[in-house]
């Protein structure tokens, strides 16, 4: 039987927070493997640092062993965990066998007692005080016991397990095609409420391609938007000849009353919009526009629309502005234009690190904030992803990097199947025209 954690995660998220930055993994567990230190010291021996916890009805207490179980003196850690808070205690060196008493070695360390063959504990009125517990919790009843191995969230090897998916990555997006050569790139628009982190993801995507960090779209925090432009952004990897074929467009960010037009949404998928539009929230653009595209190609739509909401304050968007994206969403599907919805600013939820970004989607609180979308915008679960945009960095970092890399990809892979689900009269005629551009352009 598989053993599993007592701990809930924002409990195990807060002690790992507390002691830098830890991953634990479970090595005993008394329910399963009998109340008794004799199996607990057998199966937890020398494995470097180690924390046991103890569950009693309203308190869980522990102790972390930054040397683990030896026999040797060595320091230890008395801690309380209550909620979100974790408050400890050192209480010297000592043998750590001498934690659990023994009949046959009565020697035991002063601040702790602990019977566990008994299933009961003590500890000195002087650690409650330090640990911040009412005296009557000196004496309690043990409900489990568990030991864990303290291991190192992105030790060496993890880390170089990242740079490889990294390299992976950029290869497979580097060598992207779109679906049947039908368009020479993929259009993908985003839209989504003012300062949602657009702009940055596209910043965050040329950033990882290049190498290195890069500003092109202007990021700010104008309440009205910085982006009043349309603006369509290639994608050049690294030292390469030519853009990649795909292109990000950017857009004027979604307001209640302000903001992109519900009209100007039409325009923008069915390729009516020149790059460099300038917005204008009173009024979309009309084909007397001097640069309006009047009769667009399947190269000029968009292939895929990415609904951007900051993963902060997706849950307080106003009534009007969540009916707005709601009537536009309705519009795509009824045009069976594909789109996603993208989750920036992971990192501003409390507890998440950059640890946690390795396995983001697994996450307590990212879970809550993908189930409140796909309440509240009636998005599939698998069709919401979730990144950390380079903000206010000035050097790239791996983790950050595969993770964009990886909603990049799902994000290509909706354009692809869009542009596979066209007609195939649709199909042919666009390839023709593919084909013709690129003997034109030779």
């Amino acid at each position: 039987m598989a053993m599993k954690t007592r701990l809930t995660w924002l409990q195990e998220k807060c002690l790992q927070n507390y002691f830098g930055g830890k991953r634990f993994c479970l090595l005993y567990k008394a329910t399963l493997q009998n109340f008794s230190h004799r199996d607990l010291l057998w199966k937890c021996w020398d494995h470097g640092p180690t924390m046991t916890v103890f569950y009693s009805r309203n308190c869980v207490l522990g102790a972390y062993l930054q040397e683990g179980f030896q026999n040797k003196n060595v320091p230890i850690t008395l801690f309380a965990l209550r909620e979100t808070e974790v408050s400890a205690c050192a209480i010297g060196t000592h043998k750590p066998s001498f934690l659990f008493y023994d009949r046959e070695n009565t020697d035991c360390i002063p601040d702790i007692y602990v019977v566990l063959y008994e299933k009961n504990m003590t500890i000195s009125s002087e650690v409650c005080e330090k640990l911040g517990l009412p005296l009557r919790y000196s004496t309690m009843s043990i409900q489990e016991c568990e030991t864990f191995r303290c291991e190192e969230l992105l030790d060496e090897r993890k880390t170089r397990d990242i740079a490889v998916i990294q390299r992976n990555l950029l290869t497979v997006l580097s060598t992207y095609k779109p679906y049947g050569d039908l368009v020479p790139q993929t259009r993908i628009l985003l839209l989504g409420p003012i300062g949602a982190g657009k702009s940055s993801f596209v910043n965050s995507v040329k950033s990882v391609f290049r190498g290195s960090i890069t500003h092109q779209a202007l990021v700010g925090c104008d309440k009205n938007g910085i982006s009043d432009k349309y603006r369509t952004y290639s994608i050049t990897y690294r030292d390469d000849d030519g853009p990649l074929p795909f292109v990000l467009c950017d857009s004027l960010g979604l307001s209640q009353k302000a903001g992109l037009h519900t009209d100007d949404t039409a325009y923008l998928l069915n390729g009516h919009t020149p790059d460099r539009y300038q917005f204008n929230s009173m009024k979309p653009i009309t084909s007397n526009h001097p640069n309006y595209i009047h009769n667009p190609l399947l190269k000029d739509r968009i292939h895929c629309v990415v609904f951007v909401f900051d993963i902060s304050s997706v849950e307080q968007l106003s009534h009007g502005l969540v009916a707005k994206i709601k009537r536009i969403r309705r519009e795509l599907i009824k045009c069976g234009i594909l789109h996603v919805a993208l989750l920036t600013h992971v990192d501003s939820l409390d507890l998440i690190t950059r640890e946690d970004l390795v396995d983001i989607y697994n996450c307590e609180p990212v879970k809550l904030k993908l189930e409140a979308v796909h309440r509240d915008f009636g998005f599939a679960l698998s069709d919401i992803l979730v990144i950390s945009n380079y903000v206010s960095e000035w050097h790239l970092d791996p983790v950050k990097n595969m993770v964009i890399l990886s909603a990049l990809r799902e994000i290509l892979h909706t354009a692809n199947d869009f542009l596979e689900d066209l007609p195939l009269n649709k199909q042919v005629s666009e390839k023709k025209h593919s084909h013709v551009c690129k003997k034109e352009e030779k």
